[in-house]
């Protein structure tokens, strides 16, 4: 699975770096900062733990051996990730037109709510867990980055945090401050795995395509947040003075999980939130050049596991923060001031992702789970529907915050009508679970199932009705307030 994951990557980033140096040479100056590509980090939770997971049980039970099993599972992922490759392809052609009728606050806000909570709170956990190392390296980062106070010698603010930050560890563990190194993960010996990904350009894995189809319920809304999130890291890009054609953009994030899948991988690409971050810090087009053949080097090599121990996580995950608070910092100078209100909007589906990625993982300890405890269980009705509220309003988080932080900026422009369009595209989306889904693991479902729970059908009939009636309410203010002279003077 590595080496195809990287393989896609490696093609992915590539291709952005041509388009950098395109748009370079178009403008007749080489300060165009390209498009970063990686892997998505949510679809692969979601790939591991409601696909590949389910897949290999039930293979488990009449497979004739545990490395079939496991192989038929592998085969659902490589199906699961063309499936989205081709999903995401057809989204390119509408793309442009997506970005050109949604509000820069719309697309902005979704980026403001997974950088501020996901890439700054979480990475700020893992600097706490060694706090001498962690707050050394983050100083360093947010006085050369931020602050533009620079090192010594005109060392970059990125490899100083890491050398200092990397001192300060090892000498803490010679003294006994800090725990043994960890086991490498991965042996560089056995790596190298070109039968893998060579097995799955024989193209056996078509035959699982059938069973993969169960799975597009899952499958799909991930790859649709990652074309959102595409749409949202163009104009990210645009509002840092790098134009990129969005169609381009998300075509090729969508021939990267194509090749990835073709080659054995089972994890989708995406770009990268967090371009103004690596323009300030003077990345250009070289750099996703160097991130293509670091990444398919390791995934092909298969030094990832040597790189975890030797480099100390409480150095790396600075820069995280730093990317996040760029990115925080540079959606609100690209956003008109009167729609502020809108970015932090924006915020709170993310806030209850957050919420819902602690709960998860304290159901899902073992210790809670060998006693048979789970949230169904808990006594108190007002809390499993408090539990229940929070995974609806997570569940299609990054689609919910763009949709209301764009109603709300129309609202803000006094557009009710506009208004009033977002709210009906968000009660279509809550009816289908694109957004607000009760499923575990987010996914779709068709409103007229009969198999469908009766106690997941209200609970989603209610969101719908409740944007249904938010825009029948919009339409006639709107003409009400076009009819008859305002004194209160629009938002500055």
């Amino acid at each position: 699975m590595i080496p195809g994951t990287a393989i896609g990557v490696l093609v992915g980033d590539l291709m952005y770096f041509w388009m950098a140096l395109r748009l370079g040479r178009r403008r007749g100056r080489m300060d165009v900062t390209a498009m970063p590509l990686g892997l998505d980090t949510p679809s692969a939770f979601g790939m591991v733990f409601f696909v590949l997971g389910p897949a290999f049980l039930h293979a488990k039970e009449t497979a004739a051996s545990v490395e079939a099993a496991a192989c038929y599972a592998w085969h659902i992922g490589i199906c699961s990730i063309f499936i989205s490759g081709l999903f995401k392809l057809v989204c390119a052609c509408g793309s442009s037109w997506v970005r050109r009728m949604m509000p820069r606050a719309g697309l902005l806000g979704s980026l403001t709510a997974v950088a501020l909570v996901m890439i700054s709170f979480l990475p700020l956990l893992e600097i706490l867990r060694q706090p001498v190392v962690g707050f050394v390296a983050l100083a360093i980062i947010l006085t050369t980055l931020v602050a533009r106070v620079p090192l010594p010698f005109r060392l970059p603010g990125a490899l100083g945090a890491l050398l200092v930050g990397g001192a300060v560890f090892y000498l803490m563990q010679a003294w006994g401050g800090m725990p043994p190194p960890a086991e490498v993960l991965v042996d560089p010996e056995q790596a190298w795995l070109p039968s893998g990904w060579l097995a799955a350009l024989r193209l056996e894995w078509l035959a699982a395509m059938r069973d993969a189809v169960q799975y597009l319920p899952i499958v799909i809304p991930f790859a649709f947040a990652t074309v959102i999130g595409g749409i949202d890291c163009t104009e990210s890009a645009a509002a840092a003075g790098d134009e990129f054609p969005t169609g381009r953009v998300i075509a090729v994030e969508a021939l990267a999980t194509l090749v990835a899948s073709v080659c054995g991988g089972v994890i989708q690409s995406t770009p990268y939130i967090g371009h103004p971050a690596y323009k300030a810090m003077g990345a250009r087009s070289a750099y996703v050049l160097a991130t293509a053949l670091f990444v398919g080097g390791a995934g092909l090599i298969g030094y990832f596991g040597l790189l975890y121990v030797v480099i100390p996580k409480a150095t790396v995950y600075p820069i995280l923060i730093f990317v996040g608070l760029e990115i925080t910092s540079q959606t609100f100078q690209a956003t008109p001031r009167r729609h502020y209100p809108a970015l932090a909007i924006a915020c709170i589906p993310a806030l209850a992702a957050l919420a819902l990625l602690y709960a998860d993982k304290i159901f899902g300890d073992a210790a809670i789970v060998s006693r048979g405890l789970s949230i169904a269980t808990l006594s108190d009705p007002g809390l499993r529907l408090e539990f229940q509220t929070i995974r609806m309003l997570a569940n299609g988080f990054i689609v919910t915050s763009l949709l209301w932080a764009s109603a709300l900026a129309a609202l803000i422009d006094r557009r009710l009508r506009t208004a009033a369009a977002y709210c009906a595209v968000a009660a279509t989306a809550a009816a289908f679970g694109v957004i607000h889904s009760p499923l575990p693991g987010g996914r779709l479902f068709l409103p007229w199932d009969a198999a469908l729970p009766a106690d997941v059908r209200s609970a989603t009939l209610q969101y719908v009705a409740g944007y249904a009636v938010v825009a029948l309410l919009l339409v006639p203010w709107d003409w009400w307030q076009r009819t008859r002279p305002s004194d209160v003077p629009p938002p500055a």
